[in-house]
């Protein structure tokens, strides 16, 4: 599925601006601008620059029963055939057994730094107390493999991945109790493993994970109440996202806070959170429409990123949620400003927004009625996705001028293919190689212009199991065999142009390989 191609890359970041800056300013930006965008090497970046690629634990590691290992709320979700597929993550590309080829991959491939994920429910199977000292052992090798081939790991503690036996016991992330057991959980892990990794994210895509399991009910633990989701599990559509989120973010805080006490002075690492980076465009070129977009951000980006700069949720979601938005206390408000010393987006595409303001006789709605906007997640669902790489720089932009231009890695950025046939062996991806070139351009004026981005990471290294679309989508650099047993490793032709790139050649198109390897 290629991402839809309006104009090149610069030229688009460009336009974009142009119409809203004064000449003085259009001089500097073509004056840091640079010969030419695609001439590009990793040297234009700025030094102590990361470049990776990442996955998720559950997503790739497979061994789900496997030394230990205990049900997610991800497993039992695809156990009972939510997916459309049926797929299950069980075996994925099954890197719990192929760590070491998969690291050698990536120091072929010469990747900065790996970004993965500690799965809870391998490492404290029951959710709190006793760690599993199979869990235990696979990280450290995982961890030492990496460092010794001179690769950066880059750890998320919390990645959706919830022990199912912390969902039954008390609902998960609607308790309280959630704080308590994730900050115990990365306590574990700062303790054992924070001697090697210098860079931690507490929570992923927060800003998501709440509204597909307890607004839409899309995904686990599949809560949700009608009209704003169907065939749940129970659940409140209109207040529940709102509790998780805040938990989650109240479970950040705590964990940051744990870290810049007991152990940052000692291992010297940094922490923050990944958020889904999203960016929300007018439909149309209507007042109502531009408005909506703007409340999107707010509600997409802000929900997080306001409370995380300036100590409380944004004033529009104060305003139209009311009293069904959590209050942060004041303690609460002081730990959560400033517990960051980076934040990652997630980013991939643009959503349209199309304004719809509340019936007055309608008294609760759920996240999207509360923006006063049509739910956009449609357009996805209805295969209208458009990844316009002008879109990133806006982001970036945005948090340039509304959040204080915080350190930003970018964590996930990636083009996925949905093959006729999806055990269909690829190794010609020209369409992956171009979208990651466009997105560099990006990202590179964007710096020049005063972003205060820090590291740029592909999704995905390997194929994997995506969330919500099993193994019909496939975004990885190196692909994998998802039916032979060994799950084969191949290198396709984005691996090798990234590679190009991060050996110190110029972006430039991708050359094509009339002989693949595989591995």
């Amino acid at each position: 599925m290629a991402p839809l191609k309006l104009v090149s890359s610069g030229e688009l970041w460009i336009r974009a601006h142009m119409a809203r800056l004064p000449f003085f300013l259009l001089v500097v930006v073509f004056a840091v601008a640079p010969r030419d965008a695609s001439a590009l090497t990793r040297r234009d970046f700025p030094e102590g620059f990361v470049f990776g690629a990442g996955s998720s634990a559950f997503q790739v590691e497979g061994a789900a029963a496997e030394d230990g290992r205990k049900p997610s709320i991800w497993d039992t979700f695809t156990h009972e055939g939510y997916l459309n597929d049926g797929s299950t993550a069980d075996v994925s590309a099954d890197q719990y057994h192929h760590y070491k080829e998969d690291v050698k991959l990536m120091h072929e491939m010469g990747l900065d730094a790996y970004r993965f994920s500690i799965a809870w429910p391998r490492l404290i199977p029951d959710g709190r107390g006793e760690i599993n000292p199979k869990g235990l052992e696979y990280y450290n090798n995982l961890i030492d493999e990496l460092i010794l081939h001179g690769i950066q790991p880059h750890a998320t503690i919390y990645h959706f991945d919830l022990p199912q036996v912390l969902q039954d016991e008390y609902g998960g992330l609607l308790s309280p109790r959630f704080i308590e057991d994730y900050t115990a959980f990365a306590d574990v892990c700062f303790k054992n493993f924070g001697d090697r990794v210098m860079h931690w994210v507490t929570v992923n895509e927060p800003n998501i994970e709440t509204i597909g399991g307890y607004d839409i009910g899309s995904e686990p633990p599949r809560r949700c109440s009608y009209p704003f989701g169907e065939n749940c599990t129970g659940g409140n559509s209109s207040a529940e996202p709102y509790i998780a989120a805040h938990h989650l973010l109240l479970a950040h805080a705590s964990a940051v806070s744990l870290y810049r006490d007991k152990y940052k002075a000692t291992q010297g690492g940094q922490i923050g959170i990944t958020l889904l980076g999203w960016w929300h465009e007018p439909a149309t070129n209507t007042s109502q429409d531009a408005a909506a977009a703007t409340r999107m951000n707010d509600f997409h980006i802000g929900w997080f990123m306001h409370p995380l700069v300036y100590g409380d949720y944004p004033p529009v979601m104060r305003i139209r949620v009311g009293d069904r938005l959590p209050r942060l206390a004041e303690e609460e408000s002081a730990k959560v400003r400033g517990s960051f010393d980076f934040v990652g987006f997630n980013h991939y595409l643009i959503l349209r927004v199309q304004s719809a303001e509340i019936d007055s006789a309608q008294k609760l709605g759920d996240y999207y009625v509360d923006a006063a906007v049509q739910n956009p997640l449609q357009s996805i669902a209805e295969g209208q996705i458009e990844s316009p790489p002008w879109a990133l720089g806006k982001l970036l932009d945005h948090l340039k001028l509304n959040y204080e231009n915080p350190p930003v890695i970018i964590h996930e950025n990636g083009d996925g293919d949905a093959p006729d046939t999806p055990s269909a062996i690829e190794y010609d991806d020209e369409y992956r190689s171009e979208f990651l070139q466009d997105y560099l351009e990006v990202l590179y004026l964007s710096i020049r212009n005063g972003s205060n981005t820090r590291g740029y990471f592909v999704w995905s290294f390997l194929d994997v199991f995506e969330f919500l679309f099993g193994y019909k989508l496939r975004f990885g650099l190196c692909g994998v065999d998802m039916n032979a047993d060994g799950r084969t490793r191949y290198v396709r032709s984005s691996a090798r142009w990234y590679s190009s790139f991060l050996h110190g050649g110029e972006l430039r198109p991708p050359v094509h390989s009339d002989r693949p390897y595989v591995v």
